[in-house]
């Protein structure tokens, strides 16, 4: 499976990329894997403030509903709308085109408790 090195990972399967004090977070490959088909992403913290480790959503695949952790605290700004109609691009295309949130940081000092790609690598034994 493919963990591109740019990005930030999480214990709890998500990903980020920091983009100034901007991050878009998505699910890894692994995680979308475990998950299987996803068909719907409920997102409804848009414009909140949420905290590192809170649910920010859930993601529904044919079998499991999965609870999403925010990885890094600040405020939900953008939805990946695309993904109203096409939840399918998290399993297509999770680093790219099936991004689910962006979000500003409000306190850049917790990117310190994120796990490199090897790291990451490491924890689901890959």
């Amino acid at each position: 499976m493919n963990y591109p090195e740019e990005l930030k990972y999480t214990k709890d399967h998500e990903w980020v990329r920091i983009e100034g004090d901007t991050a878009t977070v998505g699910i890894t490959a692994f995680a979308q894997g475990e998950l299987g088909d996803i068909v719907y992403i409920d997102i409804d913290t848009v414009g909140d403030d949420v905290a590192m480790g809170d649910v920010f959503g859930t993601i529904e695949a044919v079998k499991t509903v999965s609870d999403l952790f925010m990885p890094l605290s600040g405020e939900v700004l953008e939805f990946n709308e695309n993904l109203e109609n096409e939840p399918e691009k998290v399993n297509e295309s999770p680093y790219e085109e099936g991004w689910i949130v962006k979000m500003k940081i409000s306190d850049t000092s917790e990117l310190d408790t994120l796990l490199s790609a090897a790291q990451y690598k490491d924890s689901i034994g890959a």
